[in-house]
């Protein structure tokens, strides 16, 4: 049974039996385990003030035959996208200054739009200003964003819901999918375990699919178009300005779509929100 476990998982489980060395060794590891990913085993124990023996029966403690095999396992939990792979020990002691985060986040930006092409964003928003019902899901640290697009586009688009509700599954959704229905997905690290059945029911339904990922994802056909955004970060955490800056756009595009009818349904909204004194 370990041997299907995660790594991190082993070591979790190893860490109450171990010496006081490689206890110091695995607590390392638990809060950096990106480390023993990308550095070799006399580096690790450098990083983590042991010596290379206690890392050789640390690995071994773990069930690994050797460290390359722990390496390899630990690589393979990175492409995951889990944050704590993201960390490091530098990281950790030194504080990113604001003009490291600017520059990322400009970096991000570039990189973003190189991939996407002006008659991509006019395709998707024409579809989606002519779909019989615009379907938005997403979960997780996706999620903000569904509602963030959902919510902004409810005001040019009369038929827009973000999927599924509390309480609700999808299945009570997507028995109304239809072919002349857009959907947009949001798929972010770290993705869902029925992100791959999401992709595949939407297909069948023959529905247009805009599906928003980072860039840890492998293009999929199966989607009309998949656009993907950078969120590379001078810290543990995911950068998400390019995502919000295609929100933005699209959203943007939508509202100069919707023409005169678009500006009616903003003006009706405002004269609804003043005589409900909601704002």
């Amino acid at each position: 049974m370990t041997k299907d476990r995660s790594f991190l998982y082993r070591v979790r489980q190893a860490l109450p039996d171990l010496r006081p060395a490689e206890k110091r060794l695995g607590e390392f590891v638990c809060d950096f385990p990106g480390e023993l990913a990308s550095y070799s085993a006399q580096e690790l124990a450098a990083l983590a003030h042991v010596s290379k023996a206690t890392v050789t029966r640390f690995i071994q403690h773990l069930g690994y035959e050797t460290y390359e095999e722990a390496r390899r396992h630990a690589r393979a939990e990175k492409q995951t996208g889990s944050r704590l792979f993201l960390a490091t020990a530098t990281d950790a002691s030194t504080a990113q200054s604001m003009q490291a985060h600017v520059a990322q986040s400009m970096a991000n930006l570039e990189a973003t739009f190189l991939s996407i092409s002006d008659g991509q964003i006019t395709a998707v928003t024409d579809a989606m200003m002519a779909a019989r019902k615009v379907w938005v899901i997403g979960f997780r640290s996706s999620h903000p964003f569904a509602s963030y697009l959902q919510w902004q586009l409810t005001q040019v688009i009369e038929d827009i819901v973000a999927i599924p509700a509390a309480g609700q599954t999808l299945g009570e959704h997507f028995v109304s999918l239809r072919e002349d229905d857009v959907v947009v997905f949001f798929a972010l690290r770290r993705r869902t375990a029925q992100a791959d059945a999401i992709l595949t029911q939407v297909r069948k339904s023959k529905a247009k699919l805009l599906y928003v990922t980072d860039e840890g994802a492998p293009f999929d056909t199966r989607a009309t178009w998949h656009m993907q955004c950078q969120t590379f970060a001078p810290g543990p955490l995911f950068n998400h300005t390019a995502l919000m800056a295609l929100c933005h756009l699209l959203i943007t595009r939508c509202l100069e779509k919707a023409g005169t009818e678009g500006r009616k349904r903003l003006r009706n909204i405002e004269v609804l929100n003043e005589s409900l004194e909601e704002l």
